[in-house]
């Protein structure tokens, strides 16, 4: 592993942001484009057996991860062999041990879901490309660490490629579900290859108990994160489908997966550069605390005006799409889980950077404290409120950010004046967009206007707000692609 200079991590952090951008917006129009042409060919029964034999081999996949790959990436000092061949060996048992559980229990869950010979081979191939997959944990981790996402991404794109490709052909030949599978095994073989092709890493095994030691101590809180954001999330959506209608559970989903949507195409790939960047910036406080004001004003910057456009739009598309009537209840649920979005956006690269600087277990505890937080309230407020009071609860919530950045600035020094500007720009977009929304938008063609126009006066009055910061990123990016 090379160590990076200051220069170096800038560098690489900016084009790690342009290649996921790219690579996203790549994947999405592939997997659009893919998934629809599939649900001309395949049936919906079909689509059910990929869909429920998936998210069982993801349940599994969840526990052979304990969050090694985490604490590499975040490790202050260079990484050794012993922590590679440790990590390696470990994340092999434990996905081998998954791998075996599954194979076992795969004739049972074969009939508790009354899947046919098809299903069952698509669960054997699922179990196979989790196996696979498992093999590009270190190489991947190399990447990451050393910040070369622009070779990280190919194989992703490789992988869609590979799975979409095969599946349309199978389906188009009338295959059916082993359509999927053919696809599912074509991705894992694939993305295996261009990985090492990317990141040669000649495996090894072996366990030194003392790094295993030190790196399960950050893993493993780590790993306590992501299961405690399961029961807080995922868990929590269970429950809503068990105590409130159906149609009231789809408000929810609907509301939450469109007001999410900025955050989840802005921030996860600004965050997924962000946390290998704060950890190679955590020996210099100075710097680091100017990357964190940088990340905050690009998230606010992109998605305060993104989630106000959003809501203010939203009940006028719902009157004139056909057939988009039916979501005009979960128009109240929209804005408020807006608030959590816009909210998150400062959150999020505050916990990332406790994570970078290795206060795990304080953002461990801030967890703990919002899925306390989020399960005493949240069925109180449905029982009050219906599904709106799901919604209502996570706006609220949102606002415990002033925690973190209490705690943060404990750690790091960096200042919030960076998101002024974006936000003041965002209510003057908001004004611009309500009185426009009244009086202008009555069709397709003149909301696209509201829109453009709408967006000029969000920059102007950017620019106007914080012309010095705006035009020293841009001359910062500049500087990292012309030579």
């Amino acid at each position: 592993m090379e160590e990076l200079d200051i220069a170096a991590v800038v560098h690489r952090s900016i084009h790690g942001i342009f290649a996921l951008v790219t690579r996203t917006l790549f994947i999405q129009i592939v997997g659009f484009v893919v998934n629809f042409l599939l649900t001309v060919y395949l049936s919906p029964s079909v689509f059910g057996v990929y869909f429920v034999v998936t998210a069982v081999i993801a349940f599994l996949a969840y526990f052979s991860d304990i969050g090694l790959a985490a604490a590499l990436i975040q490790k202050k000092e260079q990484l050794t062999k012993e922590d590679l061949t440790t990590t390696f060996t470990i994340q092999q048992i434990l996905v081998i041990g998954a791998c075996l559980i599954a194979l076992f229990l795969s004739p049972y869950l074969s009939r508790f879901y009354k899947l046919d010979a098809d299903g069952f081979f698509l669960l054997l191939s699922l179990i196979v490309a989790f196996f696979l997959s498992s093999l590009k944990t270190i190489p991947s981790i190399l990447l990451e660490r050393d910040l070369r996402f622009e070779k990280l991404v190919i194989p992703q794109i490789v992988e869609t490629l590979a799975f979409n490709i095969v599946a349309l052909v199978c389906a188009i030949k009338g295959l059916g579900v082993t359509s999927f599978t053919l696809a599912v095994l074509a991705r894992g073989i694939c993305g295996l290859i261009a990985i090492y092709v990317v990141s040669p890493w000649r495996i090894s095994f072996g366990i030194s108990f003392g790094t295993a030691k030190k790196l399960l101590s950050y893993g493993i809180p780590f790993q306590a994160n992501s299961f405690l954001a399961l029961i807080k999330d995922d868990l929590l959506i269970a429950y809503a489908g068990k105590v409130l209608p159906l149609a009231q559970v789809g408000y929810i989903g609907f509301a939450q997966k469109w007001a999410y949507a900025p955050l989840r195409l802005i921030s996860d790939n600004v965050i997924r550069i962000a946390f290998p960047s704060f950890a190679r910036l955590q020996h210099d406080a100075d710097h680091l605390g100017k990357a964190i004001e940088k990340a905050l004003f690009g998230l606010a910057f992109l998605i305060f005006p993104s989630l106000v456009g959003l809501v203010m739009l939203a009940p006028t598309f719902i009157v004139i799409i056909p057939k988009y009537h039916k979501w005009e209840p979960a128009i109240l649920s929209l804005g408020l889980f807006a608030i959590n979005a816009a909210l998150s956006a400062v959150s999020l690269p505050l916990t990332n950077v406790l994570n970078a600087v290795g206060k795990i277990k304080v953002t461990l505890y801030l967890m703990v404290f919002w899925t306390i937080l989020t399960w005493v309230l949240t069925p109180l407020a449905m029982y009050r409120y219906g599904f709106n009071g799901f919604a209502g609860v996570s706006a609220v919530i949102s606002f415990t950010v002033v925690i973190v950045v209490f705690v943060a600035k404990r750690y790091v020094s960096f200042s919030l004046k960076p998101i002024v500007a974006p936000m003041i720009a965002t209510v003057i977009l908001g004004i611009f967009l309500y009185f426009g929304n009244a009086y202008l938008a009555k069709n397709v063609a003149t909301i696209v206007a509201l829109i453009v126009s709408g967006s000029l006066v969000y920059f102007i009055s950017c620019f106007l707000l914080a012309r010095s910061a705006i035009m020293q990123d841009i001359a910062l990016i500049r500087k990292q692609f012309v030579k």
